[in-house]
Parts: C-alpha cells; sequence; structure tokens
C-alpha cells in the first residue's frame, strides 16, 4: 500500500493515476477517508492529468461503435447491462477526484467535501457491481466499453460551470431517469440482488446530482446570471447528445432541478 499524500490535490491525483480497478476504488475510499479524518491539507499543489490510469480493458470504443445490447433477461444481457454500469461508475471515481483536483481551488471547502464524497460513493458502487458481475461469472473488462464519458470531461476542463452543467446535471441526472426501468428488468428476471444495488445507487445518485445542481446555482448567484438560461446556454454549447424525456421528475426535484431546468433543453436541442 502506497503511503498516502499530503495534500488533498495530491491524493486526488492518486486516484486518478492509479490504473487498475480494484485498487483505483481502494485508494478512492482512503482517500475520502484520510479527508473526514482532517489528515489532508487543504492545499492545492499539483495539476491533474487530461486522462486518468485505465487498465488495458476494457477496450475503449468509440460510442457508435458499442455493441448493442439485447432487451431480454439472458444472463448475457444482464452480463452486458452491469457491465456498461460498472464503467460508468469507475469513470465516475475519476470524475470526482478531478473535480476536487481541477476546480477545488477556486472553490469553498465544502465543495471539496462534497466531490470527495461523491468518488467515496462512487467507488463502493462500482465494488457492488463488481461483485454482482462476478455472480455471473463476468469480470469488469470482459466487454468493451466507450470513452463518452471522459470526452465529456476533457471538453468541459477549463470551465467550472460547464463541467457541473454536462457531469452531474445532464449525464448523471439521465441515470435517474433510466435507473427505474432497469431495475424492473432485473426484477423481472429474479435477479432481485442486481435490482436492490441498483436501486441503492439510484438513491445515492439523487444526492450526487443535488450536488452539482447546488454549487451550479452557486456560481450563478456569485455572476448574477439566471441559473436556468445558463443552463442551457452551457448544454447547447457543450453537450454534443440530446436531453430528453422520459424524466424521473420526482428524482430531479429531490435533486433541486426543476423542470424548467431540463424540459425546454428536448426541443431546443433537436433544432439545432
Amino acid at each position: 500500500m502506497t503511503e498516502m499524500p499530503k495534500t488533498i490535490s495530491e491524493a486526488a491525483i492518486s486516484v486518478l493515476m492509479t490504473e487498475k480497478p480494484r485498487a483505483k476504488t481502494e485508494q478512492a475510499r482512503r482517500v475520502a477517508a484520510a479527508w473526514r479524518q482532517g489528515s489532508l491539507e487543504f492545499t492545492f499543489d499539483a495539476s491533474p492529468p487530461d486522462r486518468p490510469a485505465r487498465p488495458s480493458n476494457p477496450i475503449l470504443l468509440d460510442p457508435s461503435e458499442m455493441p448493442k445490447r439485447g432487451r431480454g433477461g439472458t444472463p448475457g444481457n444482464r452480463r452486458a447491462l452491469l457491465h456498461a454500469i460498472a464503467h460508468i461508475e469507475l469513470n465516475a471515481i475519476d470524475l470526482a477526484y478531478d473535480m476536487v483536483a481541477r476546480f477545488g481551488a477556486v472553490m469553498p471547502r465544502m465543495f471539496t467535501d462534497d466531490w470527495v464524497a461523491v468518488g467515496d460513493d462512487e467507488a463502493r458502487h462500482f465494488t457492488l457491481l463488481a461483485g454482482r458481475l462476478k455472480s455471473l461469472e463476468c469480470v469488469y473488462g470482459d466487454m468493451p466499453a466507450h470513452d463518452g464519458l471522459w470526452q465529456s470531461a476533457l471538453d468541459t476542463a477549463g470551465s467550472l460551470p460547464a463541467r457541473l452543467a454536462i457531469v452531474p446535471m445532464v449525464l448523471e441526472a439521465r441515470g435517474l431517469d433510466v435507473t427505474p426501468k432497469m431495475i424492473e428488468q432485473f426484477k423481472r428476471t429474479g435477479d432481485t440482488a442486481s435490482a436492490d444495488v441498483l436501486s441503492l445507487i439510484l438513491e445515492e445518485e439523487i444526492s450526487h446530482v443535488a450536488a452539482g445542481t447546488r454549487w451550479f446555482k452557486f456560481l450563478a448567484k456569485q455572476g448574477e446570471l439566471d441559473a436556468d438560461e445558463w443552463f442551457k446556454d452551457l448544454v447547447k454549447s457543450y453537450f454534443k447528445g440530446q436531453v430528453k424525456p422520459p424524466f424521473n421528475k420526482p428524482a430531479r426535484n429531490r435533486a433541486g432541478m426543476p423542470v424548467s431546468f431540463y424540459e425546454p433543453l428536448g426541443a431546443m436541442l433537436e433544432d439545432t
């Protein structure tokens, strides 16, 4: 086990630079524990890499090249779905710690508190999903995955408001929309263990979207900007996909994101 860095920026970067998934999750949780215990200085003396370290597998493909998953409840389809979610959660560990290392210096200490906690959650989520994959005789890396999530990080590396708008408020919010259907799909196949894991992830992801929304509104207030309109402008500028229904409005409301933020974007992006 490597020695814990002395500052929060060095510690966050140590997570980003850990290659193997299990080691990355363990380091993410060690850093979170050290931060909570007050063992890391609130000092930003190092810059994060453009890309985190990644294992040789899974092979990363362009999203358009990804094989289509089936709709049935076969073990193969369940493996593919869980593998895809595990890939999202592994990226989410790095996205949280990149948020700390890249933007923590210009924000209040509570910003770092929030994103370290998010990184800790994401590491736990990945571990739970890896356990479910193992039960289906699969390990993370057995299937291809796409690099779209980190492309969003690269696109927003120079702008904290854009990062908040795109990653937690669009991409993670989309997870709130689609996860309930996945939970029902696993329940129909009798895989209640996987359904329970996804239910836990859904509940905790609401708090992650809430953190992104809260800090976005903080920046909007600082700049005397209308948060709704600023969010729409940033999404149109930085997001290459669609913001489309159905929306999980109760979950989004709990995350502090009213419909005025996202419902108009569907038609707006279709017209661009």
